[in-house]
């Protein structure tokens, strides 16, 4: 596994702990931060892990507005909490980071969704990043 999927499951943990137990990512990241410290061989997925929870909540609003315009039909509160993190971090890295195509950002979401969320998310996470990356056009099974 490469050091940027790792960073992007670490990511996810950071995101997701935050959600699931209703603290500031911030907090949640920080925590984080002082474990990372004291784990120097991994520092390189770390350090974009970081760029991610960074990039997500300093840019919230408008992620969580292009994934509800993209997920016609849901709403964040009824997406699972492992799907909104994976959302969060995808739209991130297809709107804010030039450095990662859209079809990685998508790809990466959907295998860690299949891994780690409910059947059919790999699917959901799928039609909802991919019309992002289009800036919203429609795109087939991301509704109900």
């Amino acid at each position: 596994m490469s050091a940027r999927s790792k960073a992007r499951k670490r990511a996810l943990d950071i995101l997701f702990q935050a959600d699931v137990r209703g603290e500031d990512v911030a907090l949640t990241l920080a925590a984080e931060a002082r474990r990372a410290a004291s784990e120097p061989a991994r520092e390189a997925s770390w350090l974009y892990a970081r760029e991610i929870v960074d990039g997500v909540i300093d840019n919230a609003a408008a992620i969580d507005d292009a994934i509800t315009a993209a997920a016609k039909g849901w709403t964040l509160v009824r997406m699972p909490a492992v799907d909104r993190a994976l959302l969060r971090i995808g739209t991130w890295e297809i709107v804010y980071n030039d450095g990662v195509p859209a079809a990685v950002a998508i790809d990466e979401a959907v295998e860690l969704a299949k891994e780690f969320s409910t059947d059919d998310s790999g699917a959901f996470v799928h039609g909802v990043l991919g019309r992002v990356a289009r800036g919203g056009e429609s795109a087939a099974g991301t509704t109900d």
